[in-house]
């Protein structure tokens, strides 16, 4: 049976025409920038004098080749009306859904809700609720260093291809219709900034080089952060320094100045991937913070808290998961993988208790800063890894209260001891999962959390069923939306 839901899974994930996975995407100043450039006008000037000619040579029709390519990669659905775009989310959802009642009813459930249904679903599906920004609706967006279609090594885009095939190529990205303009601005800049800098790229760690990626978060208001990664090598202290100040000059007084950062952040990292405490994010110039308004909330993010990264569609997420929840003043709500606390602040007015769980410890300071500032006296957030505190939670609480789970993982899914926790919580009848790759490991944990009881895997409570399903699209142009699951027992 095991053997046989892979296969399944297997075939679901072929169904996707492109795999994202060969797009890198993934988000007041003390003085106005353009201030700063007025008065630094000779700066400026240097800054046009030094500037170097760019590596590699173009070639008539290769841009436009591969900017078509990244498009199909990146947003496989730009071709299609949005309605359209809408119509294949719909039918992809009910692939997942049908994939679930499958597996489920080879796993032995007895669920005639599951195993009776005409249409193979294993639970009744609503609409696709569109996202209600289409174009530009990206509030982050990360580009890569490395060697575009004509060789040069300093572009600044997103990756075609893979580490595996050898076949990487990094594309500017100025015609994707979901990346804002100013992301764009600022990607291009920083590639300007690359070309003047005698500092070779971080291509491959072992091959030496320093300059790596850039990521860029923007909020309704036009604020910008910006957030570059950068290997050190065998850099002393001093040289760190000199390109620290290189890097804010530009950006303040060079040629990035019109890009009008409200923040510039830097990160000496010596992994594809640091979290603060690893490798502490180092503000050059501007505030610590990016600000954000939610459903008339406001919202303090750090340089690696999560957010969703469409802030209208979000609004029309978190309205959903409170419909949804049914969280009353009799039910304590846990919001695990909490991010900045967004879903549980914006749901704490219908619950007695809000409990979050959030593993980057920067974003459970926000979160509790936004529940400060917000006056909203309910909540609490808890800082580690869901797997080591929400199980020692549920153990030691002491109240009789029903408790609302809101899971929100990563394309990774729960960890199975955060499953387990769940699944084995007599108080919680009601769990709401959201997931932007539900055909992805969040189906290896809609299966552990609905399979009949199984004592070798631990999985002794009582199985959830899935009742509702509500796909929001929180990414026009691309394949992927929001799955919002209601799972009930």
């Amino acid at each position: 049976m095991a053997l046989s839901c892979s296969l399944r899974l297997i075939r679901l994930r072929a169904y996707w025409p492109v795999s994202l996975k060969q797009a890198s995407l993934s988000t007041a100043p003390d003085e106005d920038c353009r201030q700063v450039a007025g008065r630094n006008e000779a700066t400026r000037k240097r800054w046009m004098k030094e500037k170097k000619p760019r590596q590699g040579c173009s070639l008539p029709g290769l841009e436009s080749f591969w900017e078509e390519r990244l498009t199909n990669v990146a947003t496989p659905l730009w071709r299609f009306p949005y309605e359209e775009q809408l119509k294949v989310k719909s039918e992809s959802q009910k692939k997942v859904l049908q994939t679930l009642a499958s597996c489920l009813r080879e796993l032995g459930t007895d669920k005639l809700e599951i195993t009776q249904r005409p249409d193979g679903l294993c639970c009744p599906l609503h609409s696709v609720v569109p996202s209600p920004v289409i174009n530009g609706y990206r509030n982050k967006s990360t580009f890569s260093v490395n060697k575009g279609p004509d060789g040069n090594p300093k572009t600044v885009g997103l990756y075609v291809g893979t580490g595996r095939a050898r076949n990487i190529v990094c594309v500017r990205a100025n015609h994707l219709e979901n990346i804002p303009e100013k992301h764009k601005q600022v990607a291009q800049y920083y590639e300007e900034f690359l070309h003047q800098s005698p500092l070779d790229p971080c291509l491959l760690f072992h091959q030496g080089g320093h300059w790596r990626e850039l990521i860029v978060r923007t909020n309704s208001s036009g604020h910008t952060m910006a957030i570059i990664t950068f290997h050190p090598q065998d850099l002393s202290q001093e040289e760190l320094c000199t390109q620290k100040a290189l890097l804010k000059d530009f950006f303040t007084c060079g040629p990035g100045a019109v890009c009008n950062l409200t923040s510039l952040y830097f990160q000496e990292s010596i992994m594809t991937r640091s979290s603060h405490q690893q490798s502490p994010y180092q503000l050059l110039y501007g505030e610590p913070y990016i600000f954000e308004e939610v459903l008339g909330l406001k919202f303090r993010i750090s340089p690696d808290a999560f957010f969703q990264i469409n802030t209208a569609g979000a609004e029309v997420l978190y309205q959903t998961v409170g419909k949804l929840s049914r969280a009353d003043k009799n039910t304590v709500l846990l919001d695990v993988c909490c991010g900045t606390g967004a879903i549980g602040l914006s749901l704490a007015h219908q619950a007695s208790k809000v409990v979050g769980v959030e593993v980057v410890e920067q974003a459970v300071e926000d979160a509790r800063w936004n529940a400060a500032f917000n006056g909203i006296s309910n909540c609490e957030f808890h800082s580690g890894k869901a797997e080591m505190v929400l199980p020692q939670f549920l153990m030691s609480r002491e109240d009789d209260r029903l408790l609302v789970a809101v899971v929100n993982p990563s394309r990774a899914g729960l960890h199975y001891r955060v499953v387990q926790a769940i699944r084995n919580c007599e108080a919680i009848l009601t769990l709401i999962y959201v997931s932007c790759k539900p055909e992805g490991e969040a189906m290896r944990n809609f299966l552990e959390f609905c399979c009949p009881p199984d004592s070798g895997k631990k999985l002794v409570g009582k199985p959830f069923a899935p009742l509702l399903a509500v796909p929001v699209d929180m990414f026009p142009h691309t394949i992927h939306c929001e799955l919002v699951m209601l799972l009930t027992r």
